[in-house]
């Protein structure tokens, strides 16, 4: 406070601003709410869009080849795989053959699962227990949700087509390219679906996103050309760039709805300093005789708006930040999140806002009493 004294219109501008504390709060908790909209919305946009990418995952680097309506056989052949993994080079290919079943627990209980064979699971497949081999020869893997529906361990027998095969691991519900999606699936060695001739489909994994891209470009044009489609090429790396576009889109609107929360609350500080300076129109004419400058006036009023923009803007930044913790714990998964850069600037933009949004409000409640004749403002 002592720093105060060395300037009186910052002093005279807190003293003001305690006079009608009623009015003061309701001021101020209209910054309060367009902070919290401003902020909250923004980081709400972060947490949807770390959300997305999560469940994208890896899928950005991957290339799915599968029939093309104009492929003679029905199904991708031994030669075509070799063609694939040639032109593939350094990435990584994995051929799958599918299939459907319905696997019957000890109890009776069945559960209808899809059915693929791999070789590599490791590179399509993570596992909350057990293992997800490189190189799969025996056994088998279940998504979770299909061992929790048929009370499955690791180590117990599954059947299919007259061949036990017991259950190495357990494949995370959110994960895997297969058919299944990662939800009820078995996953076997290629070998169990010997029967079948040809390959449903083949994923390739690249070093990155733009390695993908470039990798489905060479396979089309092997492949295909603009007559036939022999192969179905597709390539998820541009889906992380499209979401992000949309999620750029998503954030301007959501922020020019939270804006609109801030210009309101600029029109009820400028309503208040109004107020304010009529109310005290004979005490700043006063102030004028007896030798306060024009700009000294001026300083206190615009100093009263700026003391609600940030005593509104702290504690909206406060609350939004609570928000956040919850937005990103729920979406996310991580509530510390909220702390990175990518999310927390939306407290310091929002908080720039209301204190520029308050002091823009104050401006012409100031000019009008820094220029007031102090004859006029004596005589009321």
């Amino acid at each position: 406070m002592s720093l105060l004294w060395r300037f009186p219109s910052v002093l005279m501008a807190w003293r003001n601003l305690g006079r009608n504390r009623m009015r003061t709060v309701l001021a101020a908790l209209g910054i309060i709410i367009g902070v919290m909209a401003i902020a909250s919305l923004g980081m709400a946009t972060v947490a949807i869009q770390q959300q997305a990418s999560s469940q994208l995952g890896s899928l950005t680097n991957q290339v799915s080849v599968s029939a093309g309506e104009d492929l003679d056989t029905d199904g991708l052949t031994d030669d075509q795989i070799s063609e694939i993994e040639s032109i593939a080079a350094d990435a990584t290919v994995v051929p799958q053959k599918t299939n459907n079943t319905e696997l019957t627990s000890r109890s009776g209980a069945t559960a209808r699962v899809s059915v693929t064979g791999v070789t590599n699971a490791a590179a399509l497949y993570d596992v909350s227990a057990g293992e997800s081999p490189s190189r799969l020869t025996t056994g088998a893997l279940v998504t979770n949700s299909t061992a929790q529906q048929l009370g499955l361990e690791l180590g117990d027998p599954v059947e299919y087509d007259g061949h036990l095969y017991r259950v190495r691991g357990f494949i995370e519900s959110e994960t895997g390219f297969g058919p299944g999606g990662g939800r009820g699936e078995l996953v076997l060695p290629v070998s169990a679906l010997s029967n079948q001739q040809y390959y449903d489909s083949v994923t390739v994994i690249a070093e990155d996103g733009d390695a993908a891209s470039a990798l489905s470009d060479d396979l089309d044009a092997y492949f295909n050309t603009e007559d036939e489609t022999t192969l179905q090429i597709q390539s998820y790396s541009g889906v992380q760039q499209n979401i992000g576009g949309f999620m750029d889109t998503l954030q301007t609107a959501l922020l020019g709805i939270g804006g609109i929360s801030l210009v309101v609350a600029s029109v009820a500080i400028l309503n208040v300093m109004l107020m304010s300076v009529i109310e005290r129109r004979g005490e700043i004419g006063v102030l004028r005789a007896v030798g306060i400058r024009r700009g000294e006036v001026l300083r206190m009023i615009l100093t009263e708006s700026a003391f609600l923009g940030v005593l509104g803007g702290l504690v909206g930044a406060l609350g939004s930040l609570g928000v956040g913790l919850v937005l990103f714990s729920v979406l996310a998964g991580d509530a510390t999140a909220v702390l990175q850069w990518a999310s927390s600037q939306y407290l310091l933009y929002g908080l720039a806002f209301a204190v520029v949004a308050s002091v823009l409000s104050g401006f012409y409640p100031a000019w009008k009493a820094a220029n007031e004749s102090p004859i006029d403002a004596l005589r009321g």
